[in-house]
């Protein structure tokens, strides 16, 4: 098995604690989902992001409420980039997988789709 990194995005309509939740776990689960993963202990770690336009709520929290208990999570502020999508969730979760990097599916939701129109899986 080697590392794998697996990225995602979504959105949610207002900085609102059971949104940024909600819209956290729905992205957590159709990556996990979408790249078969189904035993926790082969998640390293994920580090989660969001606009500086969401401060109500830690998206980790939503994956610790999905049992990932002893993964290592950790929630940052992305940086306020000009024009960037606003009220944005990132997650990058770090993997152990037999998978390629290009058979790793990122996903993107929401209007976030709108950051990787490049990719299939964002569509």
């Amino acid at each position: 098995m080697s590392v794998r990194g697996v990225r995602g995005a979504t959105t949610v309509d207002s900085d609102d604690p059971e949104q940024i939740r909600a819209a956290a776990r729905e992205l957590m689960e159709e990556i996990l989902r979408r790249n078969q993963i189904t035993d926790f202990d082969n998640v390293i770690s994920a580090v989660f992001t969001t606009t500086d336009d969401l401060v109500s709520a830690f998206p980790a929290e939503a994956a610790r409420a999905m049992g990932m208990n002893y993964v290592a999570l950790l929630c940052a502020q992305e940086i306020p980039v000009t024009g960037s999508a606003p009220r944005c969730i990132r997650v990058l979760l770090h993997i152990d997988s037999d998978r390629a990097p290009k058979d790793i599916e990122h996903v993107y939701l929401r209007d976030a789709k709108k950051l990787r129109p490049d990719l299939k899986s964002a569509q």
